[in-house]
């Protein structure tokens, strides 16, 4: 198996010669590597330890990734960082089975995990990608084990699969930072109080959990798609991290279920629209403003099968009216000919699903496009908890955008200036303030 993507591989080479040798880039690197690789080293070392032992199994590899960043920017980045991250992580392993009694006889699977001393290929080793593959869906079930509060089965999975952030997972949840570290803790307790077992479920218990992992992936996806903070609105490597794992979920036979497929397609669909989102100096474009020439075909018709594949059996999920609007999105053939009385019928069945605001907030948009902006802000009013969307600012952008086309445009500034207060990203900010300067100039495009 090769630890190491080309792309990653090639980073490594050439990194001495150009920018990545600064500590900035270097950080970013090994943050690139922790989104890639730390996942599958937990996961793998959390099997061999015990799932009671995942704190020590993240400590290892985020000691691994520290020595990186305190040795690299003095011995140079090594030939392939992600062997060197891993092996790394393997030695520090050994040394605390070696210490501690608890863990005598693992020391043989351990050292499996070493690389082929003298190998002319520091990329592989002993274990094969299957090996890792089923490590990482048993991580997924563990963290969604119906002893863990449904709560925080996601926040469990999202940090430990997906490296999330507290701060990220918080804004996945609308919640705070505290709350989000509280229910990690107790996600953890309780996986030690009821020894949890490292493994996938059959049969209902596979059924119940499958959900909280579907959950969890779409988050993932998510928050790659429009990042809530930073200065990218498309965070490309969790998208494709989001989209590798539903896939991996997809092939296995624990998770090969239509509502599984749906989330893929709306991955795909969604993202298949990437290019087009900025301009060439990275500002956000609207749906109508995207050329949608840039759209990625092939990734379309990928979407597309696996919708197809989603109607086997019968079942409607959300994952399956999501993925029906992005299709009609995705195959429109401009801006013009969008199908929205459809997406609006979708939205209404979603609604019967999952009538959290901000589907609600999706749909009036929706609304406004099929009767106009009037009527959209009618379904805005009518929302229900809408107080939790106080700090979501595309809550007020949408009454902005809303309020333009009814040309209230005093109305309309006071929204995009309470949304440029709350956006995150440094292309939604900039966004924002084109918008407030048609408001003062009088244009609407």
């Amino acid at each position: 198996m090769r630890v190491a993507s080309p792309n990653v591989t090639r980073i490594g080479t050439v990194a001495n010669l150009f920018y990545m040798q600064k500590p900035e880039g270097i950080s970013q690197l090994v943050e690139h590597l922790f989104r890639h690789e730390s996942a599958k080293m937990v996961a793998t070392l959390t099997r061999i330890f015990g799932i009671e032992h995942l704190n020590l199994a993240e400590d290892v590899v985020q000691e691994a990734l520290g020595r990186a960043l305190q040795t690299w920017p003095y011995r140079g980045i090594p030939e392939n960082p992600s062997a060197w991250i891993m092996r790394a992580s393997r030695n520090l392993a050994l040394d605390v089975i070696r210490r501690e009694k608890v863990f005598r006889g693992k020391e043989t699977e351990i050292a499996r995990l070493i690389e082929a001393g003298g190998s002319s290929s520091p990329g592989v080793v002993s274990f094969s990608e299957n090996e890792i593959a089923d490590d990482r869906l048993r991580m997924m079930f563990v963290c969604c084990h119906p002893m863990i509060p449904p709560e925080a089965q996601v926040a469990l999975a999202l940090k430990t699969l997906c490296g999330f952030s507290v701060t990220e997972i918080s804004r996945a949840f609308l919640t705070t930072e505290a709350a989000i570290a509280k229910r990690l803790t107790r996600a953890k307790q309780k996986i030690q109080e009821a020894h949890v077992p490292f493994e996938i479920p059959v049969g209902d218990e596979l059924a119940r959990r499958l959900d909280s992992v579907l959950h969890s992936l779409y988050l993932l996806f998510n928050e790659g798609y429009k990042a809530s903070s930073g200065d990218k609105l498309v965070r490309e490597e969790l998208c494709q991290e989001a989209i590798q794992l539903t896939e991996l979920l997809a092939q296995h036979r624990a998770g090969n279920q239509a509502k599984t497929h749906a989330l893929l397609a709306l991955m795909l669909l969604n993202v298949a629209r990437t290019p087009a989102r900025e301009d060439d100096q990275g500002n956000l474009l609207r749906l109508d403003e995207q050329d949608r020439t840039r759209w990625d075909q092939m990734m379309i018709t990928r979407g597309t099968s696996h919708l197809r594949e989603s109607a086997a059996g019968g079942e409607i999920s959300e994952y399956h009216l999501q993925a029906g609007i992005a299709a009609c999105h995705a195959t429109s053939v401009d801006y013009e000919a969008t199908d929205w009385a459809r997406i609006l019928a979708l939205y209404d069945r979603l609604m019967e699903l999952d009538d959290s605001p901000v589907v609600a907030l999706n749909r009036a948009v929706a609304v406004a496009s099929v009767d106009g902006p009037q009527a959209g802000l009618k379904a805005v009013r009518a929302i229900r908890d809408r107080e939790k969307l106080g700090s979501y600012y595309l809550f007020y952008s949408v009454i902005g955008e809303l309020e333009m086309r009814l040309n209230n445009r005093e109305a309309a500034a006071e929204q995009f200036r309470k949304a440029f207060e709350l956006a995150e990203t440094k292309s939604e900010r900039a966004f924002l303030l084109k918008r407030l300067q048609h408001c003062a100039d009088g244009t609407t495009s």
